[in-house]
């Protein structure tokens, strides 16, 4: 406590904690009188919030937590759904490639590592890195994490320039090994950062300052990833686990019977995630919509946004949208979108009063995520644009509001919200 602050939830959903019974998750090892539900009281997913932000729980936390007190490090701590192993405690990283790569590669290499050895021989607890097999019934196939879009509290952390840690205990072990895994996984965290409080501080404090420059200094070359894939990271990762039969199979998903038997397996750990389609990453975001749930969204998540002082032209990228559609099935409380189109560049009027949202601020990465069109999570995906994009009357569809402002330029602003 003399090198490190700590914040602290012990209990983020007490709507869903509360109402505890012996018929909710039944296949969990214990507590022996039950546990509560996943959802909050609007029967929304707190870990599905950090983006669209309309939970009380996780508003609460991005406003007196994220932004209040900027902490360096972040843990989100849960139990598992998935592959049959022996290790009562796994956690993994965040790794979003629109998140800044210097911290991903710190986190797989050195601090993630650190954390699982000391985890292991100082407290005695066995652990692995967090996934699933693709096919439990073939775990030579390699172990994988899947959890990559900013819905996700790890990932959403890790868009603000900061370390991120998703614990996921194992369900079937016993609850006391359980409670007790994940307190010595939180002290081995708090080891790691107490011991290197210095180098996190200054690596922290050089990747904002990298964000900064980058937004005011665009470069053609910088991007922002709308599509990617997985590869193995460089270290393969050794998983005690069991062999399984298979018992089902339901349209295409096979269902396995774990046996006694353990099997150790050594095998590749698909974690790193990669671009294989982007856009250019611009000098500012343009705004023609001054609908409050919008800006209310960016100031809560601690985005600084400006207002233009007089009209002005500029040339800049518009998005023209060819196809937009929503999910058959309901999302988290919405049918989330898929949105085609192509840019073009045009030179376009806007007046004084339109919000400018620049890039040269330390949440630069998650303001594009949110902003931009193509982006696989942000505003678009969770309807925020949805009454502005498509004609009352007519075919096709309207402008879309948010523009790209590419070359370094000369704003007149003042503080907005």
């Amino acid at each position: 406590l003399d090198n490190i602050v700590f914040l602290m939830c012990p209990n983020l959903n007490p709507d869903g904690n509360e109402p505890i019974s012996t018929l909710h998750r039944t296949y969990q090892n214990g507590p022996v009188n039950g546990v509560g539900i996943r959802y909050n009281a609007q029967m929304l997913d707190l870990n599905r919030d950090a983006m669209k932000l309309e939970s009380p729980e996780i508003r609460g936390v991005v406003s007196n937590v994220f932004n209040r007190w900027d902490p360096r490090v972040f843990m989100d701590c849960h139990t598992t759904n998935g592959s049959y192993h022996v290790e009562p405690v796994t956690f993994t990283w965040m790794v979003n490639p629109n998140g800044d790569n210097s911290l991903i590669k710190y986190m797989r290499d050195r601090m993630a590592p650190a954390m699982s050895e000391s985890l292991l021989k100082k407290y005695g607890v066995e652990n692995c890195f967090y996934g699933e097999f693709n096919d439990m019934g073939n775990p030579e196939t390699g172990w994988f994490y899947d959890a990559s879009v900013p819905r996700y509290m790890t990932e959403y952390f890790g868009l603000r320039n900061r370390l991120a840690i998703l614990n996921e205990n194992y369900v079937y072990a016993d609850y006391e090994s359980r409670v007790k895994g994940c307190y010595w996984l939180i002290r081995s965290l708090a080891d790691y950062v107490s011991a290197n409080k210095d180098e996190i501080r200054d690596m922290i404090r050089e990747t904002d300052a990298r964000t900064v420059s980058r937004g005011l200094n665009p470069a053609s070359t910088d991007s922002f990833a709308i599509e990617f894939d997985v590869r193995p990271a460089p270290e393969k990762v050794t998983i005690k686990t069991y062999e399984a039969k298979l018992i089902g199979e339901t349209d295409g998903w096979k269902r396995y019977e774990k046996t006694d038997v353990q099997l150790t397996v050594t095998v590749p750990y698909y974690i790193d995630y990669f671009s294989t389609r982007q856009v250019i990453f611009p000098f500012a975001y343009l705004l023609k919509t001054s609908d409050p749930d919008v800006l209310d969204l960016l100031a809560l998540h601690g985005i600084k946004v400006e207002v233009l002082e007089e009209d002005s032209e500029f040339q800049v990228e518009r998005f023209v949208i060819s196809e937009l559609k929503g999910a058959q099935r309901l999302n988290q409380g919405h049918y989330t979108n898929t949105i085609k189109g192509k840019f073009v560049t045009e030179l376009v009027s806007f007046k004084a009063g339109t919000y400018v949202v620049r890039t040269s601020q330390p949440l630069a990465n998650l303001a594009a995520y949110l902003l931009e069109p193509l982006s696989n999570d942000g505003l678009v995906t969770w309807n925020f644009f949805d009454k502005y994009l498509v004609p009352q009357w007519g075919r096709g569809y309207n402008e879309f509001p948010v523009y790209k402002l590419i070359e370094k330029t000369g704003l007149k602003t003042r503080p907005g919200k």
